[in-house]
């Protein structure tokens, strides 16, 4: 994500540095840019939910490790039920991510816009260089979708032209990305799962008493350590995912600005009222 943030930053300097003047920009070409940013932002907000979520079941953790520690009986016979309860937290969370197969699909084939000024220098540079942002955010919130889902199928697979002199680089990336399974995100949530099904298993198979005490301590130690790894990796992408939302959404008012005023000229100059749906 941090990668993608600078990307577009980079993007929406290039933009100023050019020059290019909006009013020279496909009309098609502007309203499926305002369609797609759209589209970006929707996606962040879902990514926002279900990590939101995640972090909801942190405080089920720490619950559940505050009983495990308690050296009161009334309080670690409760440990089963706080157990159960990430289980059924990460069982029971609503998932909006599962429905945006049909929004990468869009994006995906938003790779084949038209270009804008055909004839012009810095028109086939500024192409040139959206086409090459337009597949690492695909190809990035993809992964991200996958990783959430738990399911390969919201991975795509993008075939760049040979005319693009990164297109191996790019390719050998998305195989080995593709093909390694489940994302750091998940990794580290199936941590915590397994150190609770452990502590889970232990606690109910000594339920008469007999518990080996270090083992089951060594246990709960591993169950924080997992946690907070979980924690952490959550609150980072989160905030990398909020910095990605608001760049989209300033190149976007920046873009709407720009048309404002480009329209405005127009308008003065031929005595024409024009509008346009933004």
């Amino acid at each position: 994500m941090k990668l993608l943030c600078e990307t577009h930053k980079d993007v929406k300097t290039l933009i100023e540095e050019l020059e290019l003047p909006v009013s020279d920009w496909d009309e098609k070409w502007l309203d499926e840019y305002l369609d797609i940013s759209l589209k970006l932002l929707d996606i962040c907000n879902d990514f926002s939910s279900e990590l939101s979520q995640l972090n909801q079941g942190h405080l089920v953790l720490r619950c559940a490790l505050h009983n495990l520690a308690s050296t009161s009986l009334n309080q670690f016979v409760h440990a089963p039920s706080s157990l159960d309860g990430w289980n059924q937290h990460i069982s029971n969370r609503t998932s909006r991510v599962k429905s945006h197969s049909p929004i990468l699909d869009r994006l995906k084939e938003s790779l084949d816009l038209p270009k804008v000024q055909k004839n012009s220098a810095k028109g086939k540079v500024l192409m040139h260089v959206m086409y090459g942002v337009k597949v690492v955010t695909l190809f990035i919130c993809s992964v991200l979708a996958s990783a959430f889902t738990g399911s390969s199928v919201s991975l795509l697979s993008i075939n760049i032209p040979d005319t693009y002199r990164w297109a191996q680089a790019f390719t050998e990336l998305q195989k080995n990305v593709n093909s390694s399974g489940r994302s750091t995100v998940l990794r580290e949530r199936d941590a915590v799962d397994e150190s609770v099904k452990k502590l889970h298993s232990m606690i109910q198979g000594n339920v008469d008493g007999g518990m080996k005490v270090e083992e089951f301590q060594n246990l709960v130690v591993d169950l924080g350590r997992e946690a907070e790894k979980l924690t952490q990796g959550v609150d980072h992408l989160s905030k990398q995912v909020d910095e990605f939302f608001h760049v989209v959404l300033s190149g976007r008012d920046a873009l709407l600005s720009n048309l404002r005023e480009s329209e405005t000229v127009l308008d003065q100059g031929s005595g024409e009222l024009r509008t346009r749906q933004l």
